[in-house]
């Protein structure tokens, strides 16, 4: 069986690799800048990843930047109703997520972490802890995760992997650019 594109899927949204590596006394999150529509790259320096809350969690979206962004301030409010409880915050978002009519509608993926825990949100309600502590996500994502895999054993420190493993992604996949975002918090 062949796959026909359809004209939905010429002129959806691509373009994320977002990756997370925990080693050490670090936990980083990397993001491509990439954005496009179709076969045109409609921005090259999209900031997918940033800091939530007090500045003591960071994440990284990939998928519709609008729902990303609302998924974003949601998981904001959460971690004001749960202070210093990121897992709770999560699993909360995640059950409104799964069964909210607006928030159902919503098509993104997230990776969020704090000083101890690092996690995938998804909008069927899945709250998943990485194996190995590396995770990726995005159209470049199983590209940087094979890549940080199999540097994590390396004697590099997380934001060295993420990046290499990012630049990894970059050339393989053509939505994922080299301009990164990378944001990190000490375990």
């Amino acid at each position: 069986m062949t796959y026909t594109p359809t004209n939905s899927d010429q002129s959806s949204w691509h373009a994320t690799t977002i990756l997370t590596v925990r080693k050490g006394d670090r936990v980083v999150i990397a993001g491509d800048g990439q954005v496009s529509l179709g076969q045109t790259i409609i921005k090259s320096n999209a900031r997918k990843v940033r800091r939530l809350g007090r500045g003591d969690v960071i994440g990284g979206f990939a998928g519709a930047t609008a729902d990303a962004f609302t998924l974003f301030e949601r998981l904001e409010a959460k971690l004001e109703q749960y202070p210093g409880q990121l897992q709770r915050a999560a699993v909360e978002l995640a059950k409104d997520w799964r069964t909210d009519r607006y928030l159902r509608r919503l098509e993104a993926m997230m990776i969020v972490a704090d000083a101890g825990t690092t996690l995938v949100l998804t909008g069927t309600g899945d709250v998943l802890e990485p194996e190995r502590h590396v995770m990726g996500i995005g159209s470049g994502g199983n590209y940087a995760l094979a890549a940080a895999r199999a540097l994590i054993d390396e004697p590099l420190d997380a934001e060295t992997i993420a990046r290499k493993a990012m630049a990894i992604a970059a050339e393989i996949c053509v939505y994922t650019n080299t301009n990164f975002v990378v944001e990190s918090l000490d375990a």
